[in-house]
């Protein structure tokens, strides 16, 4: 018997999954998640999983381990201090960015902080063209000056980065060397290392936000390694990417700015799986956690891969899963404006104190409270009895807040739930309708430890009639690294026109590449037999300031191939812009490969159907307030695990398991498929 173990730490739980390969056999639960040290709470989840198997830690055939450590460092401003070594001229390029302000209409909108101080940016003389030639050799003096400045201002990052170092690197790596041998235990970050591309702000910006999470990440995986090892685990852990892979501790903490996504990304992996079983492939998903909602939107059954993001305020260029964030959790606090509104987040009371019901010293009520009020959540106990919790705290805290807008209790707590909804429905709308796609058209899945709650209510908001809920949303995150594969992603910058005389530059490109991926790829101890590289190109009409990826045929490359490309880029682009630039020039930027080392999964078996009856599932029944229902409405409660594929719920009811609780609103019916899907079907929108 062989265990496989996926363990995701959030802000408020972590998660764990545990896989039997031999039986199919599935096990989750929560601990609660160590904000000081993030490692503990890992150790600790594994510890209980081992515990209750049974088995030892050598027992374990994989480890994947998914984290927030490098996003919550980036949100809060908790990176290490943090030294730039460029170009002559160049030290403000960071601050001065693309001049463009976050929000056009917001004239008090503010840029994000600049992580390095203007004092800590230092230029030393250096220039290479565009082309390729040396304008100006690398002043290695004044390198070294640099260094020992920055040495003495007490930094525990620096980053490199020159103008062109992408068609070059000879000077970034030399600078680099110089600066760990005057600099020694700092972590030093290069940009032809981070960010192989051209822009050169946004791979300044990425490479700065990779040296200022950098020594945060190598503490932790430090920590966490030891702490590892200490248990007895006989295989490699491996830790989850923003492009939904995961990779090698040593990756993870030379970049770790590929990883400011690991907790959300594999959640959407595990969807595109699950939506594979149940025949959706049109979804957005909607993850709702402690802290934050993350929305994607999967069309053919698949998440878009974007080349390029801006993470909390900072441009980032590097592979990652097409999601976006808004601060709307369990935990996100409700408050009253400076005019007088309800206003819900983005403030999050986290794991400690917790929202109010959990008796820690919290007086804010957050979103947890309010449905605790309503009593959609257990108003006694969360977790399937496990924690404790007390109403009657919530409940003053909510009335508080009530009597300040002169609201009655119910409608307060109802208002937050409300104020909520609506920030997660812009959320979706900017990954659906700003981008063309009307979400009247998908499905919506619903994970997290608090999505299923809210999700009814969400798709109602956006005219949306499919809810899909998994077997196990609370733990999907933690689930999607039993499902995914090592995965590296590889680019190289180089302006060409789509051409017959381009395709051998090309071919040389993509063959560097490939060296490269293949490099990765055994360090990583993959077989041959289980490697994929995947070709594709950033291409662009000329002159445009955005590109579109496009998939490159397999094979040697030829005449066909750019029929094969141009083809692929004129259907993007209508697809995007909804229209073509009829005989204008059609330029390949930036050649990317996808590494990806297979491994075994998880997977789904189908139950036999047990007919529609699910009385055998019901637990009792409770008041629960429900607007669309006029008020408190004696509703039937389901245990998750007693319901069987066929099964059939009408609203209004509330289905309880350990990791979420699903709220089935009147003139809703919810139906068990053979993989134990849950999926609501809403005749009113």
């Amino acid at each position: 018997m062989t265990w496989r173990m996926g363990i995701d730490s959030g802000g408020t739980f972590t998660d764990v999954c545990m896989f039997d390969e031999a039986t199919g056999d599935i096990r989750v639960w929560k601990v609660s998640s160590t904000p000081d040290d993030p490692s503990r709470g890992i150790v600790r989840g594994i510890e209980d999983g081992l515990d209750r198997l049974g088995i030892p830690a050598a027992a374990l055939g994989f480890l994947g381990h998914g984290t927030t450590v490098g996003t919550n460092a980036l949100i809060q401003r908790r990176g290490a201090k943090t030294g730039l070594v460029t170009n002559d001229g160049f030290r403000d390029l960071l601050e001065i960015g693309r001049q463009k302000r976050p929000d056009l209409y917001d004239l008090q909108a503010d840029k994000p902080e600049v992580l390095v101080g203007r004092a800590l940016r230092l230029e030393v003389p250096e220039r290479i063209r565009h082309d390729g030639t040396v304008e100006t050799a690398l002043d290695e003096a004044a390198v070294r000056d640099a260094a020992r400045a920055l040495a003495a201002a007490g930094v525990a990052a620096v980053a490199v980065s020159f103008l062109y170092g992408f068609v070059r690197p000879e000077h970034e790596a030399r600078a680099k060397a110089i600066i760990e041998a005057e600099c020694p235990g700092v972590f030093v970050s290069a940009g032809h290392e981070v960010a192989p591309e051209f822009r050169e702000y946004e791979r300044l910006s990425t490479t700065v936000v990779n040296a200022y999470l950098g020594p945060v990440m190598e503490g932790y995986i430090r920590r966490l390694d030891a702490r590892l090892a200490e248990l007895g685990l006989a295989v490699r852990p491996l830790l989850t990417q923003s492009n939904g892979g995961v990779t090698g501790f040593d990756q993870a903490a030379r970049l770790p700015v590929r990883t400011v996504l690991s907790g959300p990304s594999t959640g959407v992996v595990a969807m595109q799986a699950i939506g594979a079983t149940t025949g959706f492939d049109r979804i957005i998903t909607f993850d709702m956690g402690g802290t934050s909602s993350d929305v994607a939107l999967l069309r053919d059954g698949r998440c878009q891969l974007a080349s390029e993001a801006v993470v909390h305020g900072y441009p980032i260029k590097a592979p990652m899963l097409d999601i976006h964030t808004v601060g709307a959790g369990g935990g996100s606090i409700a408050h009253i404006d400076s005019g007088g509104l309800l206003k819900v987040g983005p403030q999050s009371c986290g794991a400690f104190p917790g929202p109010v019901c959990y008796d820690q010293g919290s007086t804010e009520p957050a979103v947890t409270d309010a449905n605790v009020v309503l009593q959609t959540l257990n108003p006694t106990h969360l977790l399937a009895g496990r924690m404790a919790i007390r109403r009657d705290l919530s409940l003053a805290a909510i009335e508080g807040l009530a009597r300040r807008l002169g609201l009655g209790t119910m409608e307060t707590a109802q208002g937050i739930i409300s104020v909520v909804t609506a920030n997660m429905a812009r959320a979706i709308r900017v990954v659906s309708v700003q981008r063309g796609h009307d979400p009247r058209d998908y499905a919506l899945a619903a994970f997290g430890g608090a999505g299923p709650l809210h999700a009814a209510r969400l798709a109602r908001e956006l005219g949306m009639t499919r809810v899909i809920v998994p077997r196990f949303p609370g733990i999907l995150c933690a689930m999607g690294l039993l499902l995914t594969d090592l995965r590296a992603d590889f680019a190289a910058t180089r302006l060409l026109t789509l051409e017959e005389a381009s395709l051998d530059p090309l071919e040389a490109l993509f063959a560097g590449l490939a060296r490269d991926a293949d490099a990765w790829l055994a360090a990583e101890g993959l077989s041959v037999a289980a490697r994929r590289l995947t070709r594709t190109v950033d291409m662009r009409y000329r002159g445009q300031n955005y590109e579109l990826p496009v998939a490159l045929p397999d094979g040697p490359l030829g005449p066909a191939t750019l029929v094969a490309l141009a083809r692929g880029f004129e259907a993007l682009h209508r697809e995007r812009y909804g229209f073509l630039a009829e005989g204008e020039t059609i330029q390949i930027v930036t050649a990317r490969i996808e590494a990806a080392g297979l491994v075994p999964k998880a997977r789904f078996e189908p139950r036999p159907d047990a007919g529609p009856d699910a009385s055998a599932a019901l637990t009792g029944r409770r008041d629960v307030w429900m607007p669309e229902a006029g008020g408190f409405v004696a509703t039937p409660v389901y245990a998750r695990e007693r319901l069987a594929p066929g099964n059939r719920i009408e609203g209004p009811a509330i289905v309880e398991q350990m990791d979420t609780t699903t709220v089935v609103l009147p003139g809703m019916i919810a139906r068990v498929d053979a993989y134990e899907t849950l999926i609501l079907e809403d005749g009113r929108s």
